[in-house]
């Protein structure tokens, strides 16, 4: 009788336990930005699921939200893009009890972070915007924005699809501050753009990689990741910090005041900042995740890239895209008149 009891026990506990669901934590976030070894590795830690959509600008993943898009717990915007969401009451206040691996965070980024105190968000990782092309195809490159210029490279080339990063591109090469909310500057910004539009494939985030890869595209605006990524297919690609200066973005971890599973998104966020877990996904992706304690683990080849840990000299001509307030109408104006000019 008491094996019997003990039998009706364990299959009442199993059934209870079969119908119990799986949490499951809903990232959006941009395309191929986590290694899926590591995804994996959290699933089995946390006996969970994690389902993920991307985006390909901030721009589209914010009005996505802000369209009614629900179900999302974890968001990785750009810092500029992390001050709206936050100014307009999108995102939770994170929980430090929560998160110990915040003690990992690169103090260095911090002094330039747009949340300092990381009260909403958290560093995920560090891109830098470069100009790539083929050397056999360009051997008279040379690093500036000036490139978009060169009507012999004309349907050869193309341009991020992303209104902060290519109007700040145009900023940069007139000599003016990336966030600049000055009228006459941004006016003359989009002049310069829309002139770089008429030698340009077009503009786009994605497609960018896999056609310098293929020779379709010989010069490209880009994220140095990707290019680092695509170098592995050819390696006829290189790719250079114009003269003039660049942008530096953060990307950071939110949760949304919406979220679902709020103790899962810590989680996950403190998980990534362990400092095995962080070099192996800079590795993978080929971007910089902001964690001091994963830098002595990283292979000599990405400590020694000036493209992820930037010289103070080439530091110095580039800026952090910030939230310019107001004046995002003014930018959002003259993308569509870029957008619109033959």
């Amino acid at each position: 009788m008491k094996h019997i009891t003990l039998l009706i026990a364990g299959l009442a506990a199993c059934l209870f336990g079969c119908n119990r669901e799986t949490p499951v934590l809903h990232i959006y976030t941009w395309a191929d930005y986590i290694k899926p070894e590591l995804i994996e590795r959290f699933e089995r830690e946390n006996s969970c699921r994690v389902v993920i959509d991307t985006f390909d600008s901030n721009e589209v993943m914010y009005a996505k939200l802000k369209a009614g898009a629900s179900g999302y717990d974890l968001v990785t915007p750009s810092s500029y893009m992390v001050k709206v969401m936050n100014d307009q009451g999108m995102l939770r206040k994170l929980d430090h009890g929560r998160l110990p691996n915040l003690k990992n965070i690169d103090p260095g980024y911090l002094k330039v972070a747009i949340d300092p105190a990381m009260e909403y968000s958290v560093p995920y990782m560090l891109t830098t915007t470069v100009i790539a092309y083929l050397k056999s195809r360009v051997p008279d490159f040379e690093p500036s924005w000036a490139m978009f210029s060169r009507p012999e490279y004309g349907g050869r080339m193309t341009m991020l699809s992303d209104m902060r990063e290519t109007i700040g591109a145009a900023l940069k090469f007139l000599g003016y501050g990336i966030n600049s909310t000055d009228r006459g500057e941004l006016e003359k910004a989009r002049d310069v753009v829309i002139g770089w539009k008429k030698n340009l494939a077009k503009f786009e985030n994605e497609q960018y990689k896999t056609g310098l890869a293929s020779q379709e595209f010989f010069i490209v605006h880009g994220y140095s990741g990707d290019v680092m990524a695509v170098q592995e297919e050819n390696d006829d690609i290189a790719y250079a910090v114009p003269v003039e200066g660049t942008s530096i973005a953060c990307d950071d971890f939110v949760i949304l005041k919406s979220a679902r599973q709020v103790e899962l998104a810590h989680r996950f966020i403190n998980f990534l900042h362990e400092p095995d877990v962080a070099a192996e996904n800079t590795v993978a992706v080929n971007y910089l995740c902001p964690n001091q304690a994963c830098y002595k683990l990283l292979p000599q080849e990405i400590l020694d890239d000036p493209t992820v840990f930037l010289p103070e000299e080439i530091k110095a001509r580039c800026e952090v895209i910030n939230d310019v307030g107001p004046a995002q109408a003014l930018y959002t104006a003259m993308w569509d008149q870029i957008k619109a000019a033959p």
